[in-house]
């Protein structure tokens, strides 16, 4: 292994090292903040005499942080796909949210920890039915055995007061009795500070609330936006890399590329979502020149070289039924738009906070096929937003066509490339998960690859365009999808159509709050139609650490073979000179969350035997990430 590696791996510590020390001030002053705020806290009261009591849902006290229901796998999921600030809001959320949420309680039945030989059963029953002032949390329960402060009792007698006043100006006869009034008389005096301040941050909220309306962007739209900053090299030494075993030495130079991304969430009824998605960049990927895509980065993989905004995703979803979303495709959308990946923490949707490889993102078989079409996702379960169980079973399928858009003959929607994807999501306990995915497709001669449906091909500057992921050899066919005319004697237009069927499975298991455990296996049936057969393989595992060292960070370790051709059977001795040889992918980051909206990501990404061939040189990716969310 070359001296370049060692250093390689003996920098990227002293930068994470020296990124801590100067941030070691601030994680103090967060830690004594976290101190007050617990030691602020108060403990229950007891009024003599009275058994007038509400809860107050939502609110921030320690007692209900430490009462709400762990995260599940699902949620974990969602995060990583949608990213950490909710880069893309989920209609699973917003819809499962519309389906618990209650509102105002109208029979203490409807609280379902409430039983009738509570002790405080009939006071209940009397607040509920007689007055109406008490509001359950949305998941249907009361929690009357958790304490609660000075505050949330304020707000309960407030919230009584304010139901008791409208019963008295409706002249209600025979509703509130005097020993309430007397009662509320008195509590209303005992708590009269309180009260005030409780009044005085509604007034405060509402004259912000007046003037974020005033001054807000859209009424529909909320604005997210990613930048990420990155110095990268790629080291390696000399080796038969191409495709075609040309001898090629390190011509990758040391850059300083960037990336942004403004993304648009649009909801016309709170229900559905229009994202919109525009980008620029100059970040290229390394190893044009010899059709690699092992180890690409995240930011560098759409070769955006020209400084120009581009409209990148754009789709609508919308809920059919309380169970059924279905997504609108218009541009270069992909299967992991509408389809869990089962890559939490790793997985994150702009790219600029999870893994820093495109393979340590997700499973490779959600790279084959993106574009226009349709998708749906389904869950088992409900009927309406009322009558919903639980049911560990899920499933998305759809189709998307990479060239939907064209008119021509053999392209369009269904005459041209496309893919069909549909998977079978099942959660049998709330920290694990399981899927099962088949992936159909279809593509034109040179279009073959791991790349999201860009269809990539034969470059502009004669050189191949590989996928996002895999060994040149996996993308390119060994260069028999390639539409290559002096590369190789008798390869005049070999270039064939290519249909593929692709089998995955994906894991993913929250072994304890600090680490995620996750895991995939692909199997590619591929034809090239008229000329032979070939197979490919993927697999890899990864380990993700949240929250390492410090809230909002996270560790992460990947290992694992990217795409590689498994097996190759053409005739005229095309296949000849393929090599076999196991190419590993090594990947090791550390995100470290300086602020809510800025993280460094130092690490490094390291290709054995590149393009399958133990000829080559280890490729060595270092890489220093800057990530600014806002």
């Amino acid at each position: 292994m070359s001296k370049k590696f060692w250093n390689c791996l003996l920098f990227s510590p002293a930068v994470l090292g020296a990124t801590l020390v100067a941030s070691s001030a601030a994680v103090a002053t967060e830690g004594q903040s976290a101190n007050l705020v617990a030691q602020s806290q108060d403990t229950s009261i007891e009024i003599q005499g009275t058994e007038l009591l509400a809860q107050v849902p939502g609110t921030n006290s320690a007692n209900s942080v430490a009462n709400a229901p762990a995260t599940t796998i699902r949620q974990i999921n969602r995060y990583g796909r949608e990213g950490r600030n909710l880069r893309q809001p989920s209609l699973r959320n917003l819809n499962r949210g519309r389906r618990k949420t209650k509102g105002q309680v109208t029979s203490v039945s409807q609280l379902s920890d409430v039983q009738p030989t509570d002790w405080a059963f009939q006071a209940l029953q009397s607040l509920v039915e007689r007055y109406g002032c008490i509001v359950g949390y949305p998941d249907g329960t009361y929690r009357g055995n958790r304490a609660l402060t000075r505050f949330e009792f304020a707000a309960g007698v407030n919230a009584c007061l304010d139901r008791i006043t409208e019963l008295l100006q409706a002249a209600i006869a025979d509703t509130v009795s005097r020993e309430d009034l007397a009662i509320l008389q008195r509590l209303q005096e005992e708590f009269s500070a309180e009260l005030a301040i409780l009044r005085g941050r509604v007034d405060a909220l509402e004259a912000r609330a007046a003037e974020l309306e005033a001054n807000q962007f859209s009424t529909t739209t909320k604005l997210r936006g990613e930048v990420i900053f990155a110095f990268v090299d790629n080291f390696e030494d000399q080796g038969r890399y191409g495709t075609f075993n040309d001898n090629t030495q390190d011509e990758d130079q040391t850059v300083f590329q960037y990336r942004v991304r403004l993304d648009f969430n649009t909801s016309f009824s709170g229900e559905d979502l229009l994202f919109t998605r525009l980008q620029a960049g100059n970040a290229q990927a390394f190893n044009q020149k010899i059709a690699e895509a092992e180890g690409q980065q995240t930011f560098n993989v759409l070769n955006l070289t020209d400084d120009t905004v581009e409209l990148d995703k754009l789709f609508y979803k919308f809920p059919v039924r309380d169970n059924i979303r279905v997504t609108i495709a218009a541009n270069k959308v992909s299967w992991y738009d509408f389809v869990p990946t089962l890559n939490p923490y790793m997985e994150d949707y702009d790219g600029g906070s999870g893994s820093l490889s495109a393979f340590g993102q997700r499973s490779p078989i959600y790279r084959l096929g993106g574009g226009k079409g349709l998708g749906v996702e389904y869950d088992f379960g409900c009927k309406d937003q009322y009558a919903c169980v639980y049911s560990p079973f899920s499933v998305s399928f759809g189709y998307l066509a990479a060239e939907g858009e064209d008119p021509r003959e053999g392209r369009g929607l269904f005459n041209g490339d496309y893919a069909a994807l549909a998977q079978l999501t099942f959660t049998p306990i709330k920290n694990f998960q399981i899927g099962l995915t088949y992936n159909k497709g279809y593509f034109g001669p040179g279009n073959f690859g791991y790349d999201d449906g860009a269809a990539t091909g034969l470059g502009d500057n004669g050189s191949l365009n590989s996928g996002f992921v895999g060994t040149g050899v996996a993308n390119t066919i060994f260069g028999l999808n390639a539409e290559l005319n002096d590369r190789r004697p008798g390869s005049v237009n070999i270039a064939q159509p290519v249909s593929t069927n692709a089998y995955g499975v994906q894991m993913s298991w929250r072994a304890a709050d600090w680490v995620t455990i996750n895991g995939f296996g692909m199997y590619l049936d591929g034809k090239l139609i008229g000329l032979g057969d070939f197979e490919q393989w993927s697999y890899g595992a990864n380990l993700a650490f949240p929250d390492l060292f410090k809230e909002g960070s996270l560790g992460g370790i990947v290992v694992g073979r990217e795409p590689y051709m498994n097996e190759l059977q053409v005739p005229g001795g095309l296949a000849s000179g393929l090599r076999q040889d196991m190419s590993w992918h090594i990947e090791a980051f550390y995100k470290y969350q300086v602020t809510d909206n800025i993280s460094i990501t130092p690490g490094v990404t390291v290709i054995t035997n590149a393009n399958q061939d133990d000829d080559n040189d280890e490729l060595i990716i270092g890489t220093i990430r800057t990530t600014f969310q806002f």
